[in-house]
């Protein structure tokens, strides 16, 4: 017979854990099943993106919405003031993208510090399992049933 492993990844949960039991349970055998935890990273995620790796979170859009209102603002009032409605509406501009990228900042690393440690990256687990080329169809059809993020299959 020809001999096969299936590799498939699964987030910790319960789902996997009653996978591995619905293979043992059909006949793979245990030590024909073997998970691997990955590792969390240990150190914090880094608020500022470099041009290679972004995270989806943007510092300047309350920053570009208060610029642009406190630069109508500003150029409004600035008919009636010394420096005129062009020099008033950069400054309305510039302090308002200042104020917004400040309170963006401030919610980033005060109230959603504890969130970005945790969002969306939790630890996998890689499951591999060696069975015969009969069983790796309901094999697949176990592991996708029981949620795996990815399945894949190898002839040995």
């Amino acid at each position: 017979m020809i001999s096969m492993q299936v590799f498939s990844t699964f987030e910790h949960h319960i789902y996997l854990e009653m996978a591995i039991s619905t293979l043992h349970k059909k006949g793979i055998p245990k030590e024909s099943i073997f998970a691997v935890p990955l590792d969390n990273p240990t150190q914090d995620r880094k608020l500022f993106d470099s041009i290679h790796h972004s995270d989806g979170t943007s510092l300047i859009d309350i920053g570009m919405a208060l610029g642009t209102a406190f630069s109508v603002i500003g150029a409004s009032i600035g008919f009636k003031l010394a420096w005129g409605p062009i020099y008033w509406g950069l400054i309305g501009a510039s302090s308002g993208f200042i104020l917004g990228f400040v309170i963006r900042l401030c919610i980033e690393k005060i109230f959603k510090k504890r969130k970005r440690i945790l969002k969306g990256k939790h630890s996998e687990v890689i499951l591999i399992i060696d069975c015969d080329e009969a069983q790796a169809e309901f094999v697949e059809n176990v592991l996708f049933r029981h949620y795996a993020l990815g399945v894949a299959k190898i002839k040995r």
